[in-house]
């Protein structure tokens, strides 16, 4: 278990509870990919809070899952000099407490693993060989199922929304260029007579076009709702898988999706963990309006940009930051067009 000094507990994050809403998750689709409604049930979760739960999956073994989890937990309770031999400079690996290069901080340790086969065959540190050969496979088996129920999941938002070609979101999944990310989350339960409500993992949206999140059975994860200030707390499941649209959806949807705010809570006595496949384009990719689904006359909310030069501004921000902010059109271009 790692172990975090008092002056890192000094500067951390205590918020207040979330404001209680009853039944608020009884309106959040579940769902259940072979059903005949999956489809409606995901673009409209997507739209009203940019996040849904899928269950029964078929395509990812629970035996599989609780394999890399049992890995995960032998890695995070090696001594923390053993842990940080696979840290930086490696820009892929282990992590603790600090959140990017901004000062943002959390109550967490963890492990981050490349997914693009280019970068990994270009760099022999990519995925810190060093590491168990075990975890290692484990890791590719979990990213190769989650990335093919990520697809299917994109493709079935093309056919709701009538998109066109029907794996124009899951293309860029697929491309061996895809620029996506594995991340082996580790939140230590605080000390009883610590402090609480600490924050894990402080309040942001992902910037990729979408992220599958699962966890242990074990509370934390919160998401903020469409008003903006109210949060509410998502119900453990250590057998289904959290779906968020991460910014470049919003930007490829033209707004009409909306990517999830979240963060992570750390007020448990029983400690969390969590693995989080962030579906990512290739580099080069343009970040633009899916022209299958602009209406007529429609504009576009957003300045074109491609993934590499989004994703090097949202690193320079700081995680609660408006990270589209800076690639939204203003309100005078739109008045101009008479929008």
């Amino acid at each position: 278990m790692v172990v975090l000094s008092q002056p890192i507990i000094d500067s951390l994050d205590q918020i207040k509870t979330c404001k209680p809403i009853s039944n608020i998750f009884a309106e959040i689709p579940v769902v259940d990919l072979s059903d005949s409604n999956a489809r409606s049930l995901i673009v409209s979760a997507c739209k009203e809070f940019g996040f849904f739960k899928v269950i029964k999956y078929q395509g990812i073994s629970m035996e599989l899952v609780n394999k890399l989890e049992s890995e995960a937990v032998n890695f995070f309770k090696l001594t923390q000099q053993e842990k940080e031999k696979y840290g930086p400079p490696n820009p892929f690996g282990y992590g603790n407490k600090k959140i990017g290069p901004n000062g943002d901080v959390g109550w967490v340790e963890y492990l981050l693993f490349c997914t693009n086969p280019q970068i990994i065959s270009q760099n022999s540190n990519a995925n810190f060989p060093g590491i168990s050969e075990n975890l290692r496979v484990l890791v590719k088996e979990y990213v190769s199922a989650v990335r093919n129920m990520t697809c299917e999941v994109l493709e079935m938002i093309a056919d709701e929304l009538q998109i066109w070609p029907r794996d124009a979101l899951s293309k860029l999944i697929r491309d061996e260029k895809s620029d996506s990310c594995f991340r082996l989350n580790h939140y230590p339960a605080p000390s009883p007579a610590g402090p609480h409500n600490l924050i894990g993992f402080g309040e942001h949206t992902d910037p990729q076009i979408i992220s599958v999140v699962r966890s242990n059975n074990t509370s934390g994860l919160q998401i903020c709702l469409k008003d903006g200030t109210t949060w509410v707390s998502v119900p453990p499941d250590h057998t289904s898988f959290f779906f968020n649209v991460g910014d470049s959806l919003q930007v490829m949807t033209n707004g009409r999706f909306k990517s999830v705010k979240h963060r992570v809570m750390a007020d448990s006595m029983k400690s969390r963990v969590s693995m989080i496949y962030f579906g990512g384009p290739p580099l080069n990719k343009k970040i633009t309006p899916l022209s299958s689904l602009m209406e007529k006359d429609e504009e576009s909310l957003f300045k074109e940009f491609t993934w590499c030069e989004y994703k090097k501004s949202a690193y320079k921000t700081r995680l609660g930051d408006n990270r589209l902010g800076l690639f939204e059109k203003s309100a005078a271009q739109f008045l101009v067009h008479g929008i």
